[in-house]
């Protein structure tokens, strides 16, 4: 077996050192070097040991100086980007209930937003910070866009707090599909959602006027900006919707817990409801936006927690909703 050994010993101009059980031309070191730094990226390149061809693929490189050991049979090992969703061989009934979803979202979505535009002025002198009224009009589009193509159901809705009791709301993320079945829950809390969102015509316009939280992930100034305005608006009387994983989940597993969303709870001593949501990635997973598969979503609420350290709090909510989609068959979708 053909060992290539790889030391990085400087970030522009890799050292390769090559063991082998064949014979190696002394022209290898040099036509390894000649690329003048290996790409951070992965590349393919073929090498002549012995009058034989081996292809050797070299992963995205890390920055840490550790060595890495690429072997000659990887050249046939499927790479990390057969994970990521692929339309290709998609059934055609996705597809279309993927036109349908977006099709219905934009009829529905126009004039509830009218409506919405129309009654802000009195919903912000009225009920300036939960803005009950607009989170109505968005469970209305919520509902009216998604039972067409899904069913739905909950479990646990006697664990709510009551709607005029400011809590911090936590859950797994895993679809497109999970704000728009949390939006039927009917409760007034703040989701926070990339800046980005905000500008999409109609839905992020609706999102600015409901008082939803921006966020420039990668920011540290805006997430702590962020934070302040959650705690703000939990003291207010309004509640806030965390996904503390912070991103959609890519392959199913449960990720880590960022800890903002409990350090809100803390400071100001609002109580932590988790919540699990299972099914949304079938219908519609990460990265494959512009479909529907057929199923149906279980969102399952439990019993609110309270404590004084943010992340004892953070490790029990992980725990509730893992263990949840554990006993729901979602085992092999759980990570540590």
């Amino acid at each position: 077996m053909d060992t290539l050994s790889l030391f990085k010993f400087d970030s522009l101009f890799p050292v390769v050192h090559v063991k082998c059980n064949h014979s190696i031309p002394s022209t290898l070191q040099r036509n390894y070097c000649s690329f003048g730094g290996f790409s951070r990226y992965r590349f393919a390149h073929k090498l002549e040991l012995s009058g034989r061809s081996r292809s050797f693929h070299f992963k995205r490189l890390q920055k840490t100086q550790r060595s890495v050991v690429v072997r000659s049979q990887i050249a046939t090992a499927s790479s990390s980007s057969d994970d990521r969703p692929s339309l290709e061989g998609v059934h055609l009934g996705s597809r279309v209930r993927g036109i349908c979803f977006y099709a219905v979202t934009a009829m529905t979505a126009i004039p509830l937003f009218a409506v919405m535009l129309l009654v802000h002025p009195f919903v912000m002198i009225l009920d300036r910070h939960k803005r009950r009224l607009h989170h109505l009009i968005a469970k209305i589009w919520a509902i009216f866009t998604i039972s067409p193509f899904y069913r739905f159901e909950f479990e646990g809705l006697d664990n709510l707090p009551p709607g005029d009791a400011p809590a911090v709301y936590v859950s797994n993320h895993q679809s497109f599909l999970d704000t728009y079945t949390l939006l039927t829950l009917g409760r007034s809390f703040k989701f926070i959602s990339k800046t980005s969102i905000f500008v999409i015509p109609i839905i992020g316009w609706a999102m600015f006027l409901m008082g939803l939280i921006p966020l420039r992930r990668m920011d540290s100034r805006s997430q702590l900006e962020c934070l302040k305005r959650c705690m703000d608006c939990v003291r207010k009387g309004a509640s806030v919707f965390f996904f503390p994983e912070g991103t959609r989940s890519k392959d199913g597993k449960l990720g880590a817990f960022k800890k903002g969303a409990f350090a809100v709870a803390v400071k100001t001593e609002a109580p932590v409801v988790p919540i699990t949501l299972l099914g949304t990635r079938k219908l519609m997973p990460a990265g494959m936006e512009g479909i529907v598969n057929l199923g149906s979503v279980k969102v399952v609420i439990h019993k609110p927690l309270r404590g004084k350290n943010a992340e004892v709090l953070c490790n029990e909510s992980r725990s509730v909703i893992a263990d949840t989609l554990i006993s729901h068959d979602y085992g092999t979708h759980y990570s540590d």
